[in-house]
C-alpha cells in the first residue's frame, strides 16, 4: 500500500510535467514564422547551335539589323563583306577601304558582337534579299569559339556559305579564315581556331567559293600577336586592315576585274619581324 501510495504521485506530476512541457511548445510554435519556401531556380536557356539562325534580340543589335535592311535596299552591290566586329570595324577606316574597295561598289555588312547564327538569321531576314552580288567576303566564326565545339563553329560556317548561295547560287565568296587571336601561340584557343579553319577549308571548291587564310601576316616569326596588329588580341588596327585589304585584292581583282576608280599601288606594310 505504501508503494502505491508512493506511485501515485510521482506519476501525476510526471504528466503534470508532460504536459506543461507540450503546452509550451505548442505556445512556441505559434509564435514562430512560417517556414521561408525555396523556389526553384528558373532553368537556364539552352545555348542556340550555330547552325540555327537566331536573332540576338537586344536594342543596339536589332537597330544595326534594321539599318542593315535599308542598306540592301539601296543595293545592288558588286562587292558584299559579312561578318562581326572584325568587319564591322571597316567603318572607321575609310583611308583605306575607299581606295582599296570603293570602286567595285561595295557595301559592309558586319555587326559587332555576331555569332555564326546572328548572321545566318540576318541573311534570312532582309540584308540579303534580292542583293546577288558578285563577291561577298566573309569572316565569322571568333565569337562562337568561347562556346560551341570546333565542329559545329565549322558547320555554322558552312550553312552561311549554303544560304549565299540558295539565294544567289552566282555570287563568289572569297571565304576567309578566321584571323588569329590571343599574344600567344601557345594559348588554347590559337589551336582551336586553326582547327575550324581546317574544316572550312575543305568547302573551296574551286569556282563559287576560295577559302583564303592570311592570318599569318599578323604574327611575327615565333607566332606571337602583338599589339601594333590588335590592340586588345582581337580587333585590328589600322596596319592589320591594310594587311586585310592588300591580301584579298588579287582574288577580288581576278572575280571583278580592275576597280572603277583607280587604287594605290598594294602597300608593304608587313608585321615586324
Amino acid at each position: 500500500m505504501k508503494i502505491k501510495s508512493l506511485v501515485a504521485p510521482i506519476l501525476a506530476a510526471s504528466l503534470g510535467i508532460s504536459f506543461s512541457l507540450y503546452t509550451l511548445a505548442e505556445a512556441q510554435m505559434q509564435t514562430l514564422p512560417p517556414p521561408a519556401t525555396t523556389k526553384a531556380a528558373p532553368p537556364k536557356k539552352a545555348p542556340v547551335s550555330p547552325t540555327v539562325a537566331s536573332p540576338r534580340g537586344d536594342g543596339g543589335w536589332t537597330k544595326h539589323h534594321e539599318a542593315n535592311v535599308e542598306l540592301a535596299k539601296k543595293g545592288p552591290y558588286n562587292l558584299y563583306f559579312l561578318g562581326d566586329s572584325i568587319t564591322d570595324g571597316w567603318h572607321s577606316q575609310k583611308k583605306i577601304w575607299e581606295p582599296a574597295f570603293g570602286g567595285w561598289n561595295p557595301a559592309n555588312f558586319g555587326i559587332s558582337g555576331d555569332r555564326t547564327q546572328h548572321v545566318l538569321w540576318r541573311l534570312q531576314n532582309g540584308e540579303f534579299e534580292n542583293l546577288k552580288p558578285q563577291a561577298l567576303v566573309l569572316m565569322i566564326g571568333t565569337n562562337n569559339a568561347g562556346d560551341d565545339s570546333v565542329e559545329n563553329i565549322a558547320a555554322g560556317i558552312t550553312a552561311i556559305v549554303t544560304e549565299v548561295h540558295k539565294q544567289s547560287p552566282d555570287t563568289k565568296v572569297l571565304l576567309l579564315a578566321i584571323f588569329p587571336r590571343s599574344p600567344k601561340a601557345t594559348d588554347p584557343i590559337r589551336q582551336k581556331l586553326k582547327d575550324i579553319n581546317a574544316i572550312i577549308a575543305q568547302l573551296d571548291n574551286g569556282k563559287t567559293i576560295k577559302y583564303l587564310d592570311f592570318g599569318d601576316k599578323f604574327l611575327t616569326e615565333d607566332g606571337t600577336l602583338t599589339k601594333e596588329m590588335m590592340n586588345d588580341f582581337l580587333h585590328l588596327t589600322p596596319k592589320g586592315y591594310q594587311i586585310w585589304a592588300d591580301a584579298i585584292t588579287p582574288t577580288l581583282t581576278e572575280w571583278l576585274g580592275a576597280p572603277a576608280v583607280p587604287t594605290p599601288a598594294a602597300s608593304t606594310t608587313t608585321p615586324d619581324k
